[in-house]
C-alpha cells in the first residue's frame, strides 16, 4: 500500500474485489462495527487476514462504509440502503453505483480514477497500460521524490484488468476469484490485447446517469451537454459511453421529466431540478425498487 498525500496506490493488498465480498462485508459491519479490528475478523468474514483488509478497503472506496476512530467501521447511508434493499447485490444499479463510486474516488483508488478519466487508449497490452498509467501517476503525484513505487502502479494496473475483464467462454459463476465488475462489459481481451467496450445500454439503468449528472452539477455548478463525454467523473468517462448512447440515456431521463435540456447563448445545457442530489437519486431508486 502506498499513500502520497491525497492519492493512494495498491490499497487492495493485491486482492481485487470479488463476488460476494460486498454483501458479506456490509452484513459483517452492520453486525459488528469492530469486525475488522478484532482478531476474529477474518474468521467472521470467512477469508484470510489480507483478504479481510481488502474487503475493508473496497467497502471504503465505494463509500459504503466509513472509519470512526475508536469505534470501528460503520455503514454510510448508502451502505445501509443497499444492505436493506439489495442485500445480495443483485440489481444492476447497485453494481454500477459501486463501480462509479470507486472510479470517482481519486484519493483512495487513484489508479482507477486515472484509468477511467485520463488513460486514453481504447486498445492496449499490458506494457502500454503500465507505461501510460505510470506517466499519469507520476504526473498526478507531482514531486519527483514522492513518486509511488513502480510495483504499486503495476499491481494496480493488473488489478484493474482483472476486475473488469470480460473473459471469453461460458465461464464458471462459482469461481470465487471473479470480480462482479466483469458483468459490466467494459473490457474484453484477445491475444494479449485488451479492448475497452461501451456497455449494453439496454441493460444500463438510466438512473446511474442521473446520479453522475447530479454529482457533476455539484462539482461544477452547471452541466454543459457538449462536455458530458469528457468531464471528469462524468457519464462519458466512468460509463465509457459514446455520444449516441449517452443521448439515448439522457432522452430516457427527459421522458421521465428528471432533466430538462435548455439552450442559452449558443450552448446546450442539461438542467436538473434543485432537489435532485446524488444521495437523493440513490434513495429514490431503491425506494422505487422496494415498491415494485
Amino acid at each position: 500500500m502506498t499513500k502520497n498525500g491525497g492519492v493512494r496506490f495498491r490499497g487492495h493488498e493485491t486482492f481485487t474485489l470479488r463476488e460476494g465480498w460486498l454483501d458479506k462485508g456490509l452484513a459483517a459491519v452492520a453486525a459488528n462495527p469492530k469486525v475488522f479490528s478484532e482478531y476474529y475478523g477474518a474468521d467472521a468474514l470467512g477469508v484470510g487476514p489480507n483478504m479481510a483488509k481488502a474487503i475493508r478497503y473496497w467497502l471504503r472506496c465505494a463509500g459504503l462504509t466509513m472509519e470512526r476512530p475508536g469505534e470501528g467501521v460503520c455503514l454510510t447511508e448508502t451502505g445501509r440502503i443497499i444492505l436493506e434493499r439489495d442485500p445480495c447485490i443483485g440489481d444492476a444499479f447497485t453494481l454500477w453505483l459501486v463501480h462509479c463510486r470507486i472510479a470517482a474516488n481519486r484519493g483512495q483508488a487513484t489508479a482507477w480514477n486515472l484509468y477511467f478519466n485520463a488513460f486514453e487508449y481504447e486498445e492496449f497490452d499490458r506494457y502500454q497500460l503500465v507505461r501510460g498509467m505510470k506517466e499519469l501517476a507520476y504526473r498526478t503525484v507531482g514531486e519527483e521524490g514522492k513518486r509511488p513505487p513502480e510495483k504499486s502502479v503495476e499491481d494496480d494496473c493488473d488489478a484493474i484488468v482483472a476486475m473488469y475483464l470480460k473473459k471469453a467462454g461460458p465461464g464458471t459463476p462459482e469461481e470465487k476469484t471473479v470480480s462482479p465488475f466483469a458483468k459490466l462489459g467494459l473490457l474484453v481481451a484477445a491475444d494479449g490485447v485488451c479492448c475497452r467496450r461501451q456497455p449494453d445500454i439496454s441493460r444500463l439503468p438510466e438512473d446511474i446517469v442521473l446520479y453522475l449528472l447530479a454529482a457533476c452539477r455539484q462539482n461544477s455548478g452547471s452541466i454543459e451537454t457538449d462536455g458530458l463525454l469528457t468531464v471528469r467523473d462524468g457519464p462519458g468517462r466512468l460509463l465509457q459511453l459514446g455520444g449516441a448512447a449517452l443521448a439515448e440515456l439522457v432522452d430516457r431521463l427527459r421522458a421521465r421529466e428528471k432533466i430538462i435540456r435548455n439552450r442559452s447563448a449558443g450552448l446546450s445545457r442539461l438542467c436538473l431540478p434543485a432537489d435532485i442530489t446524488p444521495a437523493g437519486v440513490v434513495e429514490a431508486y431503491y425506494g422505487r425498487l422496494h415498491r415494485l
